[in-house]
């Protein structure tokens, strides 16, 4: 099945000169959404995966049907103020600005090993951000999986050192 016909791109939304790839066709397919979270759960199975991280909002829509099948668990990274419980949190650069994602501080035992699921990669803050939470409770990334990579944008460079897998990528 060829995903990419899936996926629609949307010329200057949200802004002129932006070209949104939309993921929400792939979602409405069942076949296809099926696929895409298959290639993502064989790639969690090759890295040993032991739990699935996946940060808000659409990490979640890839990365638990992934745990879900592979009998697994999820640990969602959330906004402040999202998790009732104490948290760990990692402030980033944004282009104009900052951003902050929590974790539960008891989500990631010592030595787990963890796969981080997100739709996409772009600048590689969001996953950066996802991997020192991860670091910083004592987890193994052990890869980082994308449904699509916006090459143009140069995250992956942010991932030197680490396993990913983008099932879609576009220059």
């Amino acid at each position: 099945m060829d995903l990419g016909n899936k996926i629609a791109s949307i010329k200057d939304y949200p802004i002129e000169g932006v070209l949104f790839r939309d993921i929400t066709p792939l979602m409405e397919d069942g076949e296809a959404f099926r696929a895409a979270c298959e290639k993502i759960r064989d790639f969690a199975k090759e890295m040993g995966a032991e739990v699935i991280v996946g940060p808000e909002s659409r990490g979640f829509i890839f990365g638990c049907p992934v745990a879900y099948d592979l009998r697994i668990g999820f640990v969602p990274v959330r906004k402040p103020g999202k998790l009732p419980r104490e948290t760990i949190s990692y402030e980033y650069s944004l282009e104009y600005g900052t951003n902050t994602l929590h974790m539960h501080a008891d989500a990631i035992k010592p030595g787990q090993k963890c796969l981080i699921v997100d739709d996409l990669l772009a600048t590689g803050g969001t996953v950066e951000a996802t991997i020192k939470l991860i670091e910083q409770s004592g987890g193994i990334v052990v890869g980082c999986a994308f449904l699509i990579e916006l090459k143009d944008l140069k995250g992956s460079d942010k991932l030197k050192g680490y396993n990913t897998l983008s099932v879609l990528s576009y220059d």
